[in-house]
């Protein structure tokens, strides 16, 4: 919200010579966040001055009209400038800016030659201050002292103000709710400018409106002003308020509802009544239909959009932006001026789903005062008129359907409680009166322009915010002593070291995924994963579910970085994925005014979603890069479950507790993905995407990937420090044919099993396979590793413990060893 000094002193009775200092820190113990405050007297830099224009040559031969003039600034001699202008006359008082000076922009004058003559300055319009947005012409002043600083003269003597106001404090992006605001911080008066208007509803309305939802649409209010002048300029001084202000000058009609939308804080809208076809009606849109709205784009409507429609169909989306059909035109010479009260829910809700965040949605979201409707039309009519002309209906149309704001009981203690200060019942009446409220005893009646104040501990906020945030005494609870880090904390932190420590990077992505996630990941309809949470108000309507698996995210997100050119990228996610609960039954409504009690909370988290950590990772591109020595190494399926097995060495799980076996699951390919067990129960799967999936994506071929459910991990062991044998090892190797289909996984588990206690590591280190070995055969090599802890082993014993091991595969996969 950007205002001015000046705009704020025709409303509240300021201090004289208040400082930016002090009324920054006014601003921000009532809860502002102030952006920046500005002299505008700084904006321009060096001499600027009023000038008299003392000659005019018209300079010909060129394109546009050049003139050469002589100005009088105050100096010993006139100065020559060169203007493109012609506005002015001889004698003529003007906006000098002299050589050295710098304009809004950082556009920084100096002496030069153009046209063929000398440019010693520049004679400034509206738009190049930085005052208004009219480039027509330069600024010609009534009066003046030529050498005068022409700051105060044409308006650069204010002071701007911009502020961030919170969500939940609408009445606050206006000059109203801040001078408010400000007169309560310094106790001084406060003039609203909101006058209550009573019309006189007999005389019928000046316009046929239907409002056939007025959950939607509580108060629509209207006036009719017939034969204004199109051509009607916006004075000066509003021009100069609304630039200030950040908005672009229009037309009359335009500026007006801008122009008391920030200072009263109601949107309006003006219609042009010879393009309205029939009488309107305020409803909701009927599924699929369509609106181009002012900004040039054919919106699809939803069936909870509230829209304004004649007998043409929708003319406008409501509260969000007016439509193309029925705006303003440059000959515009009747107009309907609108002022309504909307849904913020329902105006929240449209401006996101079509990405519509204008300033009057920004308002309505936050909420409105549905007072202020007519006397917004009251004030919007006789500027109006007052500069373009015109003959007022005096008929009102006003549909008021206004609930009025709920008393609320604040016990008297209350406040005390709560902050911790003694605060009196007087003294509480007092701070609350100040903002509007109506207190009779413990019963508080908000004002209509607060519709945040819902329940006791708003009102308890109010007192402390009125109060005084910095009386509050800062006391730190009584701190315990820390047991540190959980052992899941410690078991994630060590599978990220683990990981970046194998080339992994890791990010963090939004939970938030759209509803075709699911089929991009080739879900099956039976899947569970397909079941995911949608969130009430999302911060978009394109993802508004929760997901279900880290993959999509985190696949999103290496497209991402593929797009920016990485080649070879590999990531990993550790997070918290979203599986809903299917219950029937709606939750307890839990308030704050007590403790719920046990089967209340009991029932409120039966329809809380499981949320287990998982960790996702995602390969593409060379995990080993190519060079002078020679060719890199793509990605594969394989380096997905090495990923696997180092998160699980990492979680602390033994090797021999890991069982990867070959599986299908989506979105995995379905000759390529394995699934990871841990003490035979299922807890991830890795391999290669499935086709489907890597072009839904748009991600190169073979791109890989595991997800793995940290919480389905079992606690860590006590693990015994091994004792280290001083004797050498024996080393044998063995290779065994046999079916292509059996996993070489359980190969090592039976190589394992049959090796016996002297088996101190088994590793594959070959894969071979060729028709001589025989249709649908492999050849498996392992490395076998034999030592005893007290004795050298003898070639008897390590042959034999190998034959054990061949033996137990030759039985169980029928395995024979190569080359026997």
């Amino acid at each position: 919200m950007k205002t001015s000094l000046s705009w704020l002193r025709e409303y509240v009775e300021l201090p004289a010579g208040i400082t930016a200092s002090e009324l920054d820190t006014a601003l921000t113990n009532l809860g502002m966040e102030v952006e920046g405050i500005v002299d505008q007297a700084a904006t321009v830099l060096g001499d600027l001055v009023v000038g008299r224009v003392l000659t005019i040559e018209e300079l010909t031969g060129f394109k546009k009209p050049i003139r050469f003039c002589t100005v009088d600034v105050g100096r010993d001699a006139p100065q020559e400038i060169v203007c493109g202008a012609t506005n002015f006359a001889e004698g003529d008082l003007v906006v000098v800016i002299l050589p050295g000076g710098e304009l809004p922009g950082g556009f920084k004058i100096g002496a030069r030659k153009t046209y063929g003559h000398n440019s010693n300055g520049m004679i400034c319009s509206a738009a190049e201050l930085g005052l208004s947005g009219d480039h027509a012409g330069i600024i010609v002043l009534p009066s003046g002292t030529p050498g005068e600083d022409a700051r105060p003269v044409v308006g650069l003597d204010d002071v701007l103000i911009e502020v961030e106001i919170t969500p939940d404090r609408g009445y606050e992006m206006s000059v109203r709710g801040i001078a408010r605001e400000l007169a309560v911080h310094f106790d001084v008066p406060f003039t609203d400018p909101v006058i209550p208007v009573i019309s006189d509803l007999s005389g019928g309305d000046p316009w046929d409106v239907t409002v056939e939802d007025t959950v939607g649409c509580d108060r629509f209010a209207a006036r009719v002003v017939r034969g204004i002048d199109p051509a009607a300029a916006s004075p000066e001084w509003m021009q100069r308020r609304l630039v200030a202000a950040g908005i672009r000058t229009i037309s009359l009609p335009v500026d007006i509802t801008n122009y008391l939308m920030l200072e009263y804080g109601q949107p309006m809208h003006v219609f042009d009544l010879d393009r309205l076809r029939g009488g309107l009606v305020v409803r909701r849109a009927h599924p699929g239909e369509k609106l181009t709205t002012l900004d040039g784009v054919a919106r699809v409507l939803d069936a909870e959009d509230m829209v304004i429609c004649d007998e043409t169909g929708p003319i406008s989306l409501a509260a969000v932006m007016g439509g193309e059909t029925s705006e303003w035109q440059p000959g515009t010479v009747d107009v309907l001026l609108e002022a309504a009260h909307w849904d913020p829910i329902m105006v929240g809700r449209t401006a996101r789903r079509h990405r519509l965040f204008s300033e009057a949605a920004k308002r309505w979201e936050r909420g409105v005062d549905p007072q202020a409707a007519l006397p917004a039309l009251e004030r919007a009519v006789q500027i109006l008129v007052e500069h373009a002309g015109g003959t007022v209906d005096e008929r009102v149309l006003d549909i008021n359907h206004v609930v009025p704001p709920a008393p609320i009981t604040l016990p008297s203690d209350l406040p005390s409680r709560i902050i911790g200060l003694p605060y009196s019942p007087a003294r509480v009446a007092s701070l609350l009166a100040k903002i509007g409220c109506s207190v009779d005893g413990e019963t508080v009646v908000p004002p209509s322009w607060r519709p945040d104040l819902l329940a006791p501990i708003d009102l308890v906020e109010e007192v402390a915010r009125l109060g005084g945030y910095n009386d509050i005494p800062s006391v730190l609870p009584p701190a315990g002593s820390s047991n540190g880090l959980t052992a899941a904390q410690k078991r994630r932190r060590s599978i990220g070291r683990a990981l970046a420590e194998n080339g992994y990077v890791e990010v963090l992505s939004y939970p938030f995924v759209a509803p075709s996630v699911a089929d991009d990941l080739g879900l099956p309809p039976s899947d569970p994963r397909r079941s995911a949470v949608r969130l009430t108000n999302p911060l978009s309507e394109e993802e508004p579910l929760l997901r279900t698996s880290l993959l999509a995210p985190l696949l999103g997100t290496l497209k991402r970085n593929l797009g920016r050119g990485r080649r070879d990228v590999a990531l990993f996610e550790t997070g918290t994925v979203f599986l809903p609960h299917l219950t029937a039954a709606a939750p307890p409504v839990l308030g704050v005014d007590r403790r719920p009690t046990d089967d209340e909370w009991a029932a409120a988290n039966t329809i809380v979603p499981a949320q287990p950590w998982h960790l996702a990772v995602v390969l593409a591109g060379d995990v080993e890069p190519a060079g002078w020595w020679g060719e890199g190494r793509p990605a594969s399926w394989a380096d997905a479950i090495e990923a696997a097995r180092v998160t699980l060495s990492a979680a602390g799980i033994p090797e021999d507790r890991i069982t990867v076996r070959a599986t299908e699951h989506a979105p995995w390919h379905p000759g390529r993905c394995a699934e990871i067990l841990v003490d035979g129960q299922v807890t991830g799967h890795a391999g290669e995407l499935h086709p489907a999936v890597i072009a839904a994506f748009d991600l190169p071929k073979r791109t890989a990937a595991a997800e793995l459910n940290l919480d389905a991990l079992p606690s860590v062991p006590v693990v015994d420090a091994p004792r280290i044998s001083t004797f050498p090892p024996a080393l044998i190797d063995v290779a065994l044919v046999l079916p292509a289909t059996v996993p070489a996984a359980e190969v090592q588990a039976a190589l394992s099993e049959g090796a016996g206690s002297l088996l101190e590591s088994v590793a594959l280190f070959d894969v071979y396979e060729s028709s001589q070995l025989g249709e649908g055969k492999r050849s498996l090599a392992y490395k076998l590793t034999f030592r005893a802890p007290d004795r050298t082993l003898t070639s008897e014993e390590t042959i034999a413990a190998r034959d054990a091991a061949v033996a137990v595969t030759a039985s169980r996969f029928g395995a024979v060893l190569r080359g026997a």
